[in-house]
């Protein structure tokens, strides 16, 4: 399986790491005082958590816009100027952008994508060993 790491869990090969940023369209408006439109994944998200979390420390006043049960979901949102999108940059559509630094919202980090498996079989690991390859040069194409 292939699945954020976030935390001290060990174990499994990193692919890559991801960084978050608040994407929003370059028409999207917000203002210091009002509550940030959100786009979010439904819990249990856990990059949504990450981004409540620091909006709360942040002491910035938040809610959900929009939610929705997949990142493309949440991206069309955004695209949509509805709201601001916590996502992965590899991830990020064309179109939208990281308002973060200019707004001064809080840094949301990285997270490590890990592949965690128990094959032994050399057919099925060499499969394996493919995509992993894959997905790192995919990823870092990002």
């Amino acid at each position: 399986m292939i699945v954020r790491q976030e935390g001290s869990r060990r174990g499994g090969e990193k692919l890559t790491e991801d960084e978050f940023g608040w994407f929003a369209t370059r028409r999207f408006a917000w203002h210091h005082g009002e509550k940030l439109q959100l786009a979010t994944l439904a819990p249990p998200c856990g990059v949504r958590v990450i981004a409540l979390r620091a909006l709360d420390k942040a002491g910035i006043a938040w809610t959900e816009a929009f939610v929705g049960g997949g990142v493309s979901a949440v991206a069309a949102a955004a695209l949509a100027g509805l709201a601001v999108a916590p996502l992965a940059r590899r991830i990020a559509p064309a179109g939208l952008i990281d308002i973060g630094p200019v707004q001064g919202l809080p840094r949301l980090g990285t997270s490590r994508v890990m592949l965690h498996s128990k094959v032994s079989d050399p057919t099925k690991l060499a499969a394996l060993r493919t995509l992993a390859a894959t997905f790192r040069s995919v990823a870092g194409k990002g």
